[in-house]
C-alpha cells in the first residue's frame, strides 16, 4: 500500500528541510517542523484520552491553524476529521455530532456556549477547548467538561507513529450545506483528497514552492481541498486568515506576493470594490480558481482588463473532491462563461434528467453526471441518498443541469431543482442571472420563480445595486431582451440590500424567496 497520509506528507517535509515556513496564521509564521511537532503531540494527546483509527474528531471554529492541526491529527491517527460549519444553529450542530457519531470535538470559544447547549445530546466523550490562539483566546476558567488543548498539547506520553492509509481509508466527513433537507454526511476518503491533487497539479499552473492564502471557509471542501492541502503538503506556504475581509485579503495578495488562491465568485466581486484594487501588484497571481457559484463573465473580464489576472472557472461539488472540470487560464477569455474541461483523472459526461441516456450531441442539455478516483462512494449512513445519487455504472449524478460545446467545454445552466416552468418553457434561473449581472451598477442577481395563476409559474430577479442605482422592471426587461427569450425576461424586480449566501458562499434560494414575497417595492410589474 502506498501511504497517502498528509500527516506523513507533513512529516517528511519537517525532516528534509525544518525552518521552511509552512503556516502564516493571522501573522504568525509556523514552520514545517513546528507544524510536524504540533500536529505529533496533538495525536499523542487525543490518542491518550481515547480516540482511535477510524473515530471521527470534529473541529467548530473558523479558519485557523488549529483546525489544519486537527485535521493533521486525526490523519496521523488513522481518525476521520469532521469539519463544522461554525455558522450553523445548534439543532444543525447537534445533528452532524450525532450522525458522525463523534467522538472528540474541539471547539473554540467563540462556540463554547453553542457546544455546550447540545453536548448531553450528542455522543461526544472528549470536548477539548482551544486555549492556544491568541487569535480566539479562551474564557478564564472554562466549565470542567472542557479540556483545554494546551492540556492535550503538553500530555506526558510515547508518541504514536503515523498511521499509513490508502486511497479506500477514510479521511474525513464533509456534511452539505443542507439545503433541500438534512446535511448529509459525505464520506471522502485519503484517495479521493489526494486524486484531486494530481488532477490540480496536472491542469493548473502549481508548483512546489506556492504560497496560497486561504481565506474561504476551510469546513468547505473548495477552501480546503481545492488548493490549500496540496499546498501544505507539497512544500509551499498557506497563508490563513480567520475569515474573509476584502481589505485584508487584498493587502496579503500583495503583501505575501500570493500566487494561488480559490475564492467564490462573491468573494472575487468584494475584492473589485475594496479601496485600492486598481492599483494593487497583483502579478504573482497564477493559479486563480474561482468556483461554488455562477460567475458573471463580467466579472472575469475586469480581472484581465484591470490586472492581467485570468479567473479560472472550475465545477465541482463535494462529492467530487471538489473539481470535476477545469478551464485552463489560456481559454479564459475565448471561452468566458463555461466551467471548462473534465480533469485528467474523471470522466464526466451528460444524462438525460432522470433516466440513463448518455447525450452525445452538443449543445444539448442534461445532468451533468461523474465518475473517477476523486468522486466520492456514498453518504454516511444514508443508503437511500447513496442510491438516489449513484447509478450501478457508478456515475454520480449531481443535480446540475449543463451542455457541452463543440470543443467538449462544459457549460453549467443550473441546478435541476431550481428549474423555473413558466407556460411549458423551461427556465434555467442561472442563464438569467448571468444575463442580468453585465447591467450597469447592478452587483449580484438572483433569480426564481414565483407561483402564477395564468402561467404557473413566473420569473422575478432580485437585485443588488451600487448605491443610487435602481433599475426599473422595463429598464431590466429591455437590457435582457436581445439575449434572452420573452418568456425568461422577469416579471417583476426586487432591489434588496444583499444576498442571502450559507457560509460556503452559495445563494440560498429558500430565502431569496422570502424577500420576494416580503418586499414589494416599486419596480413590481
Amino acid at each position: 500500500m502506498v501511504d497517502i497520509s498528509p500527516a506523513a506528507a507533513v512529516q517528511r517535509r519537517a525532516r528534509y528541510d525544518s525552518a521552511a515556513p509552512a503556516l502564516v496564521y493571522e501573522d504568525r509564521t509556523i514552520t514545517a517542523g513546528e507544524l510536524a511537532a504540533t500536529t505529533s503531540r496533538l495525536a499523542a494527546g487525543l490518542a491518550a484520552r481515547g480516540l482511535r483509527r477510524g473515530d471521527r474528531v470534529a473541529f467548530l471554529g473558523l479558519n485557523s491553524a488549529t483546525l489544519l492541526e486537527t485535521l493533521l491529527a486525526a490523519s496521523h491517527l488513522g481518525a476521520v476529521f469532521v469539519p463544522v460549519n461554525h455558522r450553523l444553529a445548534a439543532d444543525e450542530v447537534r445533528h452532524i455530532l450525532t450522525d458522525s457519531g463523534t467522538h472528540t470535538l474541539i471547539a473554540e470559544e467563540s462556540h463554547r456556549s453553542l457546544a455546550e447547549s447540545i453536548l448531553a445530546e450528542v455522543p461526544v466523550r472528549r470536548p477539548v477547548l482551544v486555549d492556544t490562539d491568541p487569535s480566539c483566546p479562551a474564557a478564564p476558567a472554562p466549565p470542567a467538561v472542557w479540556t483545554p488543548l494546551s492540556e492535550v498539547l503538553s500530555t506526558d506520553t510515547t508518541q504514536p507513529e503515523a498511521v499509513p492509509v490508502g486511497e479506500d481509508d477514510l479521511a474525513a466527513l464533509m456534511y452539505t450545506s443542507g439545503t433541500t433537507g438534512r446535511p448529509k454526511g459525505v464520506m471522502l476518503t485519503h484517495g479521493n483528497l489526494w486524486w484531486n491533487a494530481v488532477n490540480v497539479d496536472t491542469m493548473v499552473d502549481t508548483r512546489p514552492g506556492d504560497v496560497n492564502l486561504a481565506v474561504a471557509p476551510l469546513f468547505h471542501i473548495g477552501g480546503l481541498n481545492a488548493l490549500t492541502l496540496r499546498t501544505l503538503t507539497r512544500g509551499g506556504v498557506v497563508v490563513v486568515r480567520r475569515s474573509f475581509d476584502p481589505e485584508q485579503c487584498l493587502a496579503d495578495l500583495v503583501a505575501h506576493r500570493v500566487t494561488s488562491i480559490f475564492a467564490v465568485p462573491a468573494m472575487f466581486a468584494a475584492l473589485t470594490r475594496a479601496p485600492g484594487f486598481r492599483e494593487a501588484d497583483l502579478s504573482a497571481l497564477r493559479a486563480v480558481i474561482v468556483a461554488g457559484a455562477a460567475v458573471p463573465p463580467q466579472l472575469i473580464r475586469d480581472y484581465a482588463e484591470s490586472h492581467g489576472v485570468l479567473l479560472q472557472q472550475a465545477w465541482g461539488l463535494t462529492e467530487t473532491a471538489p473539481f470535476a472540470t477545469y478551464l485552463p487560464a489560456a481559454r479564459t477569455l475565448e471561452k468566458t462563461g463555461s466551467a471548462g474541461l473534465p480533469m485528467p483523472y474523471t470522466e464526466v459526461c451528460l444524462m438525460v434528467p432522470g433516466g440513463s441516456g448518455v447525450i452525445d450531441e452538443p449543445h444539448v442539455r442534461g445532468e451533468i453526471c461523474v465518475r473517477g478516483p476523486n468522486v466520492v462512494a456514498g453518504y454516511w449512513n444514508n443508503q437511500q441518498a447513496t442510491r438516489e445519487a449513484f447509478d450501478d455504472a457508478g456515475w454520480f449524478h449531481s443535480g446540475d443541469i449543463g451542455y457541452r460545446d463543440e470543443d467538449g467545454h462544459y457549460y453549467v445552466v443550473d441546478r435541476l431543482k431550481d428549474m423555473i416552468i413558466s407556460g411549458g418553457e423551461n427556465v434555467y434561473p442561472a442563464e438569467v442571472e448571468r444575463v442580468l449581472s453585465s447591467f450597469p451598477g447592478v452587483h449580484e442577481v438572483a433569480v426564481v420563480g414565483i407561483p402564477d395563476p395564468k402561467w404557473g409559474e413566473t420569473v422575478v430577479a432580485v437585485l443588488t445595486c451600487e448605491p443610487g442605482v435602481e433599475p426599473t422592471l422595463q429598464e431590466v426587461r429591455d437590457f435582457g431582451s436581445d439575449r434572452l427569450a420573452r418568456y425568461k425576461l422577469p416579471t417583476r424586480v426586487v432591489l434588496a440590500p444583499e444576498l442571502p449566501r450559507n457560509a460556503s458562499g452559495k445563494l440560498v434560494k429558500g430565502q431569496v424567496r422570502d424577500i420576494v414575497t416580503h418586499q414589494a417595492g416599486p419596480t413590481d410589474a
